[in-house]
């Protein structure tokens, strides 16, 4: 395990948890909700929630205390609404750990804890050990190996162990598919993204971290389950759709979405996680690995793309260049 990971669990081993509040914005909050969704199937005395940074402290949760664990992330460790709410976590009583990439970062200062990781899973790049969501993992099957003897904590670990591998094989499968795409997309104006359960987190991610944040094309991410109460409506054979498909508990919800937009739609990109190789991934995890595994297929997507379309994946008009 991550030293520094070891390292704030002792500290949650010394503290009774009732709750756990992850809290970020952007791809850092999107990250979270495969680990949302593991305790949400798993745990049985924690809960927990996902919460936009700067909503956090304007919302201030009734049950935001002594009994609660923080756990906030930032790349670079100065998303001023993520610090601040390091800063009020604190000053509730609760214990705040966060992941960034730079350790003498601000978000570092005010948290009880920091954990540095390796890669933010949104590129091509197929590192997994310490990446962020390999750390978020880690974290909350420890916490509740601490709390709860969590049975499927030691296949969870030893899955995270192989992940590189799966990556590699990823990677190597969806390449020229991804090529194809970025070629036949790279002037579209506007791409949807799909998912439910664990795999929204991906869903999320490349709607609007990739296309609207990095390539500057509209986009929306759409939840499976809600499509059918309005999005469909938006759906004809010229919209392309990306609609993934995960292994956990939810995926009728996408298998309808699919098979409805086969009837009218001609555009979509479907990309299954039963297609991808995960040999050395305990079956009882499959289901939370998957999204992993779906959001870096997506990275090589996203590279593709920005290829294709010569506008690089760092290129901003706004974020981090003016005043907001």
């Amino acid at each position: 395990m991550n030293q520094q990971v070891q390292k704030a669990l002792e500290a949650v081993k010394e503290r009774e948890v009732k709750r756990v509040f992850f809290v970020a914005c952007g791809g850092s909050s999107a990250l979270m909700y495969p680990s949302k969704y593991l305790l949400d199937r798993e745990a049985k005395t924690i809960t927990s929630d996902v919460y936009n940074a700067n909503e956090f402290i304007h919302r201030n949760p009734a049950t935001l205390g002594e009994t609660s664990l923080v756990i906030l992330c930032s790349h670079s460790g100065k998303t001023p609404e993520t610090v601040e709410a390091a800063k009020f976590a604190r000053e509730r009583g609760a214990l705040a750990v966060s992941l960034t990439f730079e350790e003498g970062s601000p978000l570092a200062q005010a948290s009880d804890f920091v954990i540095k990781y390796a890669k933010a899973s949104y590129s091509d790049e197929v590192v997994a050990k310490d990446s962020d969501y390999y750390i978020m993992y880690q974290l909350v099957a420890g916490l509740l190996h601490q709390k709860e003897g969590y049975e499927k904590y030691q296949p969870m670990m030893v899955s995270l162990e192989n992940l590189q591998a799966v990556y590699e094989r990823a990677k190597q499968q969806f390449t020229e598919r991804a090529k194809a795409f970025g070629e036949q997309y790279k002037d579209a104006k506007i791409i949807y993204t799909m998912a439910s359960g664990s795999n929204y987190s991906a869903a999320y991610i490349f709607a609007v971290c990739i296309l609207m944040e990095m390539q500057w094309i509209h986009s929306h991410p759409i939840h499976a389950g809600e499509y059918f109460h309005g999005p469909f409506e938006v759906l004809d054979k010229d919209v392309p759709f990306i609609l993934l498909l995960g292994l956990d508990e939810t995926r009728p919800l996408e298998e309808r979405a699919l098979n409805f937009s086969r009837q009218y739609g001609e555009q979509l990109i479907v990309i299954d996680a039963k297609e991808v190789d995960l040999t050395g991934i305990d079956d009882a995890v499959k289901g939370y690995i998957a999204p992993l595994v779906l959001n870096k297929v997506l990275g090589v997507y996203a590279t593709a793309l920005a290829e294709a379309r010569n506008h690089p994946l760092n290129t901003r008009r706004y974020m981090g260049i003016v005043a907001y």
